[in-house]
């Protein structure tokens, strides 16, 4: 009998453990609310900023030091990769993230079924009003925070210019030729020229004569409909000037230029311009860190309107609405841009100019501060891609690579800009 009641006293004991286990193992995998007990939930965060990759993740380590029931999974995939492409198989594979990127306009109808609507959000109240647009639906709802407000055009390096007796920047395009000419004759390369990357080119660049019409919306609405075209389109014959300009001074291979070569080219003092924007500034300045830089206009033409800097939000944080964390998602979106520590990090750690009024702009490097200065003198013009045909801005890369490497002319670039809008419209 003595035997029989310690056997059963170890089967109880036994049970008793795994139960235990059991238990254990359950709450702290489990996907409740951040809230409940110690329950752990994991977001996923899926971006495409390689530039504040590093930065990102230290920040995610300080949220999740407050919220010890929210970890935060990252991952990056960005620079010469395709997000766009990227993110389409993530959710075709069923891994589908909580947190991602969405560049709006387009790419909001593209992924609207998909996006939770963020209208109600505490934050929205802080969004200044440029920061709404491009998330904003035909109903006023709200499907995106705005990553920060960004410019870009010629980062130019101060001393090199002195250097080459170049007394005042640049701001038209015969301007534009006699620098990158005096640069040239001290045996200073004029240009860093990515033209390995069409984001590069075929966004960026290509967005110059979209932005400077006389009205840009109203331009892109005409070539929808068909009442307006690119060829025969004045500010289109103007692009051949700069794009040539760039492609005579430029690095060797531009063709093969990638974004780091490209980066790192302008920051180790080898060139003395580079077509980027003010993300960059990290790169150069741990490359770097005594360069004097600003920003020039990437102008097209001699009018006063040449000189005007790209501005504009270039992609926001937008939420999955079919996560099982959705809360937990909205909660770090909140932290990010209402905690000190959230703050700290979009000003002085990703060098970002806030899309919002509740946050100042503490910390600004060079470029930053230069797209400060050309937004209050209001000599901003719109960045335009997010409105074109989804898919366009990759065959008017192919188009201007074949033309910088000598395969095509200037007329046919643009017939087959239009070939390639009317294809895709």
């Amino acid at each position: 009998m003595k035997r029989i009641l310690l056997l059963c006293m170890s089967l109880v004991l036994v049970f008793g453990i795994i139960a235990g286990c059991s238990s254990k193992d359950k709450t702290s995998s489990s996907g409740g609310d951040s809230g409940s007990g110690d329950d752990v939930v994991t977001l996923n965060f899926f971006q495409f900023k390689v530039e504040i990759a590093d930065q990102l993740q230290e920040m995610i380590k300080e949220f999740e030091a407050e919220h010890p029931n929210i970890k935060i999974k990252l991952e990056t995939v960005g620079g010469g990769a395709d997000y766009g492409a990227a993110l389409k198989a993530k959710f075709a594979s069923g891994e589908e993230p909580d947190i991602f990127n969405n560049g709006g306009f387009k790419e909001l109808e593209l992924w609207k079924e998909k996006l939770a609507d963020l209208s109600d959000e505490p934050w929205v109240e802080h969004v200044l009003p440029i920061g709404k647009v491009p998330m904003t639906d035909e109903d006023g709802k709200l499907y995106g925070m705005p990553v920060n407000l960004e410019g870009y055009g010629f980062v130019y390096n101060k001393d090199l210019f002195e250097k080459a007796g170049i007394t005042e920047p640049p701001a038209t395009i015969d301007e534009l030729k006699d620098a990158a000419k005096k640069l040239e004759a001290k045996k200073i390369t004029p240009f860093s020229a990515g033209y390995g990357e069409w984001w590069v080119i075929g966004q960026h660049l290509l967005n110059i004569p979209f932005a400077q019409q006389e009205d840009p919306d109203k331009f892109i609405a005409g070539l929808y409909d068909g009442s307006e075209k690119i060829v025969g389109n004045e500010k289109f014959k103007q692009f051949k000037e700069v794009l040539d300009t760039e492609l005579k001074y430029a690095n060797d291979n531009p063709l093969t230029t990638d974004y780091n070569t490209q980066v790192t080219l302008f920051a180790s003092g080898e060139t003395a311009m580079l077509q980027q924007g003010n993300w960059t500034e990290n790169m150069i300045t741990e490359i770097n860190p005594d360069i004097n830089m600003g920003f020039l206009p990437i102008p097209i033409s001699n009018d006063e309107n040449a000189d005007r800097l790209p501005v504009g939000v270039p992609n926001n944080w937008v939420l999955n609405k079919n996560s099982e964390h959705l809360e937990e998602a909205k909660t770090f979106l909140e932290w990010m841009v209402s905690s000190e520590t959230g703050k700290r990090y979009i000003t002085e750690e990703f060098a970002f100019i806030p899309a919002f009024d509740n946050i100042e702009p503490n910390g600004l490097g060079d470029l930053g501060q230069s797209i400060l200065d050309y937004s209050k003198d209001e000599k901003t013009i719109p960045w335009t891609w997010f409105k074109w045909p989804d898919g366009a801005n990759k065959e008017f890369a192919a188009t201007i690579q074949e033309y910088a490497a000598g395969k095509i002319d200037y007329d046919t670039v643009l017939e087959r800009f239009q070939q390639t809008w009317d294809n895709l419209k």
